[in-house]
């Protein structure tokens, strides 16, 4: 038996709740882990409240990422007492995910776990951190450089947002971050933004064209709010889009694409080819600061994962929530 949240929908309701689980209830997979640290992220926030219909059967263990050790494995790729990592495949929506004491996936979902961090470091960065870099290495693939202006972060505060704003920093980046909590403007100025705006800015309906002002974009709002970045690109620059925190639509028209040279891409952090993903945490190991990890990150245990959803969902969480699951 372990512990982990289970999210159950049926005739009492949706409900997420602490629960003891038999090991043999665990899903198909050729590798078994010992969790050790997960962490809470949107989808994780959607699946626990009910709030967005991610979990697609139930009873689901959420969670769609964690670090630990291997248990038990049938795959030639990892021997018992492996550190690995997962980041997405679908687990916590439609197979079970990290925010329990044990786990059994797929070995192809499995990375080792990335040289110089621990798993608990490797989850401070998570699936926020992993998904800011494969943001940025797309805008390094389009040819971005320091000189060609500032890069807008939006949903600043959140963890895709805070981790992009260090990266980009980190790479000599002049970075604005918009964020709907100004009270956290120092908070990004101290992960390297150096101005901070409003998220009220870009978040109503704006026009088709702006001012250019943005050499580039990292976006995990979505709506307006990408709409109207879109709109302030400058000629030939580059959004990274990578979330919907305000809205799945996209408001925009072609204008910018045709008209200034814009190019949108879309990051998708779920399904990655394992050398993409490799290669992503080699960067992330040279660019992060184990110390700016602390600043992000917030420890919790897993029962607290459910009151926290509702807070992330809130909007109320600054940063990276990491999960002990065996606290």
């Amino acid at each position: 038996m372990f512990k982990a949240i289970l999210v159950n929908k049926d005739d009492q309701g949706y409900r997420a709740e602490l629960a003891q689980v038999d090991e043999a209830s665990l899903p198909e997979g050729d590798v078994r882990v010992k969790v050790l640290y997960s962490t809470l992220n949107y989808k994780d926030g959607l699946a626990i409240t009910g709030k967005g219909p991610v979990v697609r059967s139930f009873p689901m263990v959420p969670g769609i990422d964690f670090a630990g050790e291997v248990l038990e494995s049938a795959s030639p790729e990892f021997k018992v007492s492996d550190m690995v990592l997962l980041n997405g495949w679908g687990v916590g929506e439609g197979h079970w995910g990290g925010l329990a004491q044990q786990a059994r996936v797929k070995s192809e979902w499995l990375i080792p776990l990335p040289k110089g961090f621990t798993a608990k470091q490797a989850l401070a960065i998570g699936t926020a951190g992993y998904t800011a870099m494969l943001c940025v290495m797309a805008l390094q693939k389009h040819g971005l450089k320091p000189s060609d202006g500032e890069v807008l972060v939006t949903g600043a505060a959140g963890g895709v947002g805070s981790f992009a704003i260090t990266l980009l920093s980190k790479l000599g980046f002049t970075v604005v971050a918009s964020t709907g909590r100004m009270s956290e403007a120092d908070y990004l100025k101290k992960l390297g933004a150096n101005e901070v705006i409003d998220r009220a800015v870009l978040s109503v309906p704006g026009k088709p064209l702006a001012k250019e002002r943005w050499a580039a974009v990292v976006d995990s709002v979505g709506s307006h709010t990408l709409a109207n970045a879109c709109a302030q690109t400058k000629s030939d620059g580059a959004i990274a889009a990578c979330g919907l925190a305000q809205g799945m639509d996209f408001p925009s028209t072609v204008a910018p694409f045709i008209l200034r040279g814009v190019t949108l891409y879309g990051i998708n952090s779920v399904t990655v080819a394992k050398v993409k993903r490799i290669a992503a945490y080699e960067q992330l190991s040279k660019l992060v600061d184990l110390k700016t990890l602390e600043q992000i990150s917030h420890e919790i245990n897993l029962e607290d994962s459910i009151k926290y959803a509702a807070e992330l969902m809130a909007g109320n969480v600054r940063g990276r929530l990491i999960v002990d699951v065996n606290k």
